[in-house]
């Protein structure tokens, strides 16, 4: 296959490509982040709610409900477009062959592999865009900065899409991505101050936690919907940006080292 590294607005027709084949299935794609938010709201708000006092968030009493509805658009985010820069990723390239195809056609393996990046926090963006409507509607998001919800998770997306690509450039099989799953997005998911603040871990895990990128985007979505962005958000952007400058370098090595013979 070829070599070519050049980068132009083509990415936009494999962007484009995805596009198309999601509308076909909206409404499937629609429905998990629509609904899944609305159970964990319902049942978070009957059940734990009950049994929870007020939880403080830098020195910020409220109650449960309202603290977890923002990290579920944060955590929403995450598993959009984690998921679709492995699994999704992993069956365009190794089953279909749609990166094989798309190889032999003017684009650059640097324009697929961004493009399948964007499109995952494409996925990222509307999953947030639905989950924030149910969470303003439920009056959890109060602020107009809530708007700011959808451009924080088109860069989280991106974070995470990137991370996605480069385990996918190193993985062999499509039951593998259990391991990165289990070991890597569900630990995230469950500690970076989705369910819980992070202060009220041990010190050491709380320091841990707030190494994750989850946590930073959790941290933004929640200032976001509570309409209290200030200037340590731009702290958690920058963070999440640097992951995103560090992992699309490596997923674009990792995939031309696989792809291109």
């Amino acid at each position: 296959m070829k070599a070519d590294t050049r980068f132009t607005g083509l990415f936009w027709a494999v962007w484009r490509r995805n596009l198309l084949v999601y509308r076909r299935i909206w409404a499937i794609n629609f429905l998990p982040p629509l609904l899944e938010p609305l159970f964990y709201l319902i049942a978070f708000g009957l059940g734990f709610a009950g049994l929870v006092t007020d939880v403080t968030w830098h020195g910020r009493p409220m109650d449960f409900t309202r603290f977890l509805a923002p990290s579920l658009v944060a955590s929403a985010a995450m598993w959009q477009a984690f998921m679709e820069t492995t699994y999704n990723s992993f069956v365009r390239m190794y089953y279909q062959k749609t990166y094989d195809a798309m190889l032999a056609t003017p684009l650059s393996l640097e324009e697929i592999i961004v493009a399948e990046i964007v499109w995952g926090a494409t996925r990222s963006g509307i999953a947030a865009v639905l989950i924030l409507g149910v969470v303003a509607a439920m009056g959890y998001a109060p602020s107009l900065q809530a708007l700011a919800v959808i451009p924080i998770a088109l860069l989280g997306g991106l974070a995470f899409g990137a991370m996605g690509m480069a385990i996918t450039s190193i993985t062999a099989s499509i039951d593998m991505f259990n391991l990165p799953v289990f070991l890597l997005i569900t630990p995230m998911f469950l500690f970076s101050g989705t369910f819980f603040p992070v202060d009220a871990l041990p010190g050491w895990a709380a320091h841990l936690a707030s190494l994750l990128p989850l946590y930073h985007l959790v941290e933004l979505t929640r200032a976001a919907c509570l309409g209290v962005l200030s200037a340590a958000s731009w702290g958690n952007a920058a963070v999440l940006a640097g992951f995103l400058v560090v992992l699309l370098p490596l997923a674009l090595a990792g995939m031309r080292r696989r792809l291109i013979r």
